[in-house]
């Protein structure tokens, strides 16, 4: 299984994990591949898994391609991290009629960015696309510059963005590991993942004269369980792509395919295989009892020490033994105050790392005060005296 630098920035992507203190699983650590029931004919394909960004399934996943609509995703997070959803957006003259599906804008027609990405996710509006642009970056080429500034955050190699839209354009490419892991980080966003798994949406049209009524072209959000988005796209040159998301059970897993003729059957088949082969694993609950270490010179002798979150992985189905073991000192000093961090708890499968919590005093130990009585100190002169004639 491959890495990527990627992997740092999924797994800073999921923000949640890592505040609960627990580190993601690391790529290669969920086993072998899955197999897909059915032959996968596409220039570039991959299945991961959202949390950790490791890879189950690939064929020419890191191979540069065109992703024509696709590329909403980015356009879409960008403007999520900059925007106020209910912000009023007056239509700029440039955006209206840009080339390819549209929602056909008004110039200076009012709509909210909140309405402008819904038109822009589940319609593919290409004028949503530009006038959110042009809203937040004053140009095309602006955007496109804040589109690939967040590809440099998020460590991604093989990605460069043109355009808002995913017009066939020199420069604007992806992979299909990229945009998987662009994908499992934007879901991350409640706001991204609301709108990008909504099947209609009813906005405004010109002013409050109708009402756009906006399917979302991905059928997959009504014929797959769990099916939570994302986007799909298409131009001649980039052939049909389709970015994909379904969770069941506490799995979360992406499925990308670029250039693949058949990508309804072939998503399908990808994520029956993922959730097939691999299930959630609970390794322990939030504040729960997981060890005891000795205590010296305190009021109590021992130390039992907690985990203040759960910790759950995604692991394969058929796998070999986990075990847990601390990493702290073998005994502890007195005083000890309550909730301090003495150690971590660490899991692994087959000797391989899969996740780590920090373990937390549960109470705590103040340190023991001995005190001396007269005759004590009367032995203590004694003996000095003893010592010296």
């Amino acid at each position: 299984m491959q890495k990527n630098p990627i992997h740092r920035a999924i797994c800073a992507f999921l923000f949640c994990a890592l505040c609960m203190g627990v580190l993601c699983v690391p790529a290669g650590a969920l086993g072998n591949r899955i197999t897909p029931d059915a032959p996968v004919y596409a220039g570039s394909a991959v299945l991961i898994e959202a949390e950790s960004g490791c890879v189950l399934y690939e064929q020419h996943a890191h191979t540069r391609m065109p992703m024509a609509s696709t590329t909403k995703i980015m356009t879409a997070l960008v403007v999520l991290e900059r925007c106020d959803l209910q912000a009023t957006v007056c239509i700029d003259a440039r955006a209206v009629g840009t080339e390819g599906s549209s929602v056909y804008l008004y110039p200076e027609e009012c709509l909210t960015v909140e309405q402008l990405l819904y038109a822009l996710m589940l319609s593919s509006a290409n004028d949503a696309a530009a006038a959110l642009a042009y809203e937040v970056a004053g140009s095309i080429e602006g955007f496109a510059a804040l589109m690939n500034q967040k590809v440099q955050e998020l460590g991604l190699l093989n990605t460069h963005f043109a355009n808002p839209h995913g017009l066939d354009a020199q420069g604007h490419y992806t992979t299909a590991y990229d945009l998987a892991c662009i994908a499992a980080y934007a879901l991350e966003n409640p706001d991204f993942l609301r709108i990008v798994s909504s099947e209609k949406k009813v906005i405004p049209l010109r002013e409050q004269e109708g009402a756009r009524v906006l399917r979302n072209h991905n059928k997959l959000l009504a014929s797959y369980q769990g099916c939570i988005g994302v986007k799909t796209g298409f131009t001649k040159k980039s052939g049909r792509c389709l970015v994909s998301a379904a969770e069941r059970d506490g799995v979360r897993l992406v499925c990308v395919t670029l250039d693949c003729p058949d990508d309804w059957r072939t998503h399908t088949a990808l994520l029956d295989g993922g959730f097939a082969a691999f299930e959630r694993v609970s390794l322990t609950r939030a504040n729960a009892y997981v060890t005891a270490l000795p205590v010296v010179g305190g009021t109590q002798t021992q130390l039992y020490l907690q985990t203040n979150s759960s910790v759950s992985v995604t692991l394969p189905r058929e796998r070999g033994e986990i075990r847990c073991h601390i990493e702290s000192a073998h005994f502890l000093y007195a005083p000890i105050a309550q909730g301090a961090h003495v150690g971590d708890a660490v899991w692994t499968l087959d000797g391989e790392e899969i996740a780590r919590a920090p373990l937390f005093a549960t109470y705590g130990v103040e340190k023991q005060i001995t005190k001396r009585t007269p005759l004590t100190w009367l032995r203590v002169l004694l003996n000095k005296l003893k010592e010296i004639l």
